[in-house]
């Protein structure tokens, strides 16, 4: 089986393949909280695309979850801290009017200021939540 840096290379390569073609064909952003964002409530012009890429999201977990179940492993956190995590993560994508991927590898890519702010300050308040917490929860 190769090694997991090679998993890595081949998805970032995807998600970089991904970002440019929605950006290409639909000049969108892809950036998934506001894919997802915008299906609730849907926007009848935009809808079948983003389906469409949130589809494909889902398919691609589940495949990789099938095809090497190692690479994805469990959860290391218990559901209500998971939980509380992500509606911290939401608010967050909210505050920061958009997510990783729209500013970090969207939003980098076309050397976005605002973008390079948000994943400074996204990436520096997880490392510090990271050191404080660490294995406290």
């Amino acid at each position: 089986m190769p090694s997991s840096w090679l998993f890595a290379l081949v998805g970032g390569a995807l998600i970089g393949a991904a970002g440019s073609l929605l950006f290409l064909t639909h000049g969108r952003i892809a950036g998934i909280s506001g894919v997802l964002g915008s299906l609730l409530p849907p926007v009848a012009r935009d809808r079948g695309w983003r389906i469409a890429f949130m589809g494909g999201l889902l398919a691609v977990g589940l495949i990789g979850g099938l095809v090497s179940p190692t690479m994805i492993g469990a959860s290391v956190r218990s559901l209500p801290i998971v939980i509380v995590a992500g509606l911290l993560v939401g608010f967050g994508t909210r505050m920061g009017s958009g997510c990783t991927s729209g500013h970090g590898v969207c939003g980098l890519s076309r050397l976005s200021v605002r973008s390079l702010v948000a994943v400074a300050t996204f990436m520096t308040t997880g490392a510090v939540t990271a050191s404080l917490v660490g294995g406290a929860l």
